[in-house]
C-alpha cells in the first residue's frame, strides 16, 4: 500500500481539517507500524491546526493493532492491540509509532477508552507525580472540566488526595463531583479556594487572574504545576506573600519534556491497567466518525462539552 487516508491541514475547507490521500508510513527499527481505530482529539493540536501549513498532519492520540512489529523486535507483537503517542500524524489508517511511546491494552480496555490516555491522561499522571505523595493533602484542580482536569481529580484521590476543583461554568458542577472532587469552586475567581488550603499542590491551566491567586494559596513546599494558561497569558501577583510562603514554587509543564525522563510506554500502561480495574474511567462526551474530524475539532475549541472527543477510524 503506497497510499493511506490520514487527517491533513487544508486551508481551503471549513475548518482547515480534512481527510487526504498520503504515503504510507516507513517505519525506523525501533518503530511498530499500526493500524489505528480510534483518535482523540486535544485543544493544542487542533489550535496549531487552525494556523500550520498546508499539509501538516496533527494527532497525538491513538489507539489500534500492530499491524508489522518493530525491526529491532521491542515491543508489542503483530496482533497486539495497543495505545499510543505520538508528536504529530497519529491521525491516519496506519502510523508507525516508537516503542517506547506504545502500550498493550488489556482485553476489557476499549479502543475509544484507550485513545482518551495519552494526552490527557499522561499530562494529569505526570503532573500529579509533581506533588510526591498525596496521602490526606489537598490538591486544587482548576479548569477541572477539561479532558486532563477530570483525569487529574480521579487519579488524585486514588492517591488519597483532597481533591478541590475549581470550574467556571456552574453546568460542570455534577461533572467534577462524579469524577471524585471533594468539594467545587466555581467562577472566574478562585480566591474562594482558600476555604479549603493552603494547597500542598495546585495543577494550574488557565493562567491570567487565576494564576495570580494560586500564588496565594500555597503551602510551605507547595507547587504549582503550570500546564496551560486558557484564561490568559498574562499575570499579576503578590511576590512577596509568594516567597515569604517559605519553599513554594512554579513548574512550567510540557508533556514532551517529562517524556524524556519517562518513556509513553510506562505512564500509558500504568493508566490502561486502571481502566481495566475500573479504578480510572475515561470520560467521553461525544464520539463519531473522522470523516466530521473538522467540526468536532471546532466544537472543542468553542467548549462545547467538558471531557473528551473520541473518533472512529474507518475504511
Amino acid at each position: 500500500m503506497s497510499k493511506i487516508r490520514a487527517v491533513v491541514v487544508d486551508p481551503n475547507v471549513s475548518g482547515r481539517l480534512a481527510l487526504d490521500d498520503v504515503d504510507a508510513p516507513t517505519p525506523a527499527a525501533n518503530e511498530a507500524v499500526v493500524r489505528v481505530t480510534a483518535i482523540s482529539l486535544n485543544r493544542g493540536e487542533v489550535r496549531r491546526s487552525t494556523t500550520a501549513e498546508a499539509g501538516w498532519r496533527p494527532g497525538w492520540d491513538l489507539a489500534g493493532t500492530v499491524e508489522t512489529p518493530a525491526l529491532d523486535n521491542s515491543g508489542p507483537a503483530q496482533g497486539a492491540r495497543v495505545v499510543g503517542f505520538l508528536r504529530s500524524g497519529a491521525w491516519g489508517e496506519l502510523v508507525s509509532v516508537p516503542t517506547h511511546s506504545l502500550a498493550e491494552l488489556p482485553p476489557s480496555v476499549s479502543f475509544a477508552q484507550a485513545a482518551t490516555l495519552p494526552v490527557a491522561g499522561l499530562t494529569a499522571y505526570h503532573a500529579l507525580l509533581k506533588g510526591g505523595s498525596l496521602l490526606n493533602r489537598p490538591v486544587l484542580i482548576t479548569g477541572a472540566s477539561g479532558g486532563v482536569g477530570n483525569f487529574a481529580i480521579q487519579l488524585a484521590r486514588l492517591s488519597g488526595a483532597q481533591v478541590i476543583a475549581h470550574i467556571r461554568r456552574p453546568e460542570y458542577e455534577s461533572f467534577v463531583k462524579d469524577a471524585g472532587a471533594h468539594s467545587v469552586v466555581i467562577g472566574e475567581d478562585v480566591s474562594a479556594a482558600s476555604e479549603y488550603g493552603p494547597y500542598h499542590l495546585i495543577l494550574e491551566s488557565v493562567g491570567g487572574n487565576v494564576l495570580g491567586c494560586a500564588f496565594n494559596l500555597l503551602a510551605q513546599d507547595g507547587a504549582i504545576v503550570l500546564f496551560g494558561t486558557s484564561g490568559g497569558n498574562e499575570v499579576t501577583f503578590n511576590a512577596q506573600r509568594f516567597y515569604s510562603t517559605g519553599g513554594a514554587s512554579l513548574y512550567g509543564f510540557i508533556l514532551f519534556h517529562e517524556l524524556q525522563r519517562e518513556s509513553a510506554a510506562v505512564g500509558l500502561k500504568r493508566l490502561a491497567n486502571l481502566v481495566e480495574s475500573g479504578q480510572l474511567h475515561p470520560h467521553i462526551d461525544l464520539e463519531a466518525d473522522w470523516t466530521q474530524v473538522a467540526d468536532i475539532a471546532q466544537k472543542l475549541l468553542d467548549r462545547h462539552f467538558p471531557g473528551k472527543a473520541v473518533l472512529h477510524v474507518t475504511n
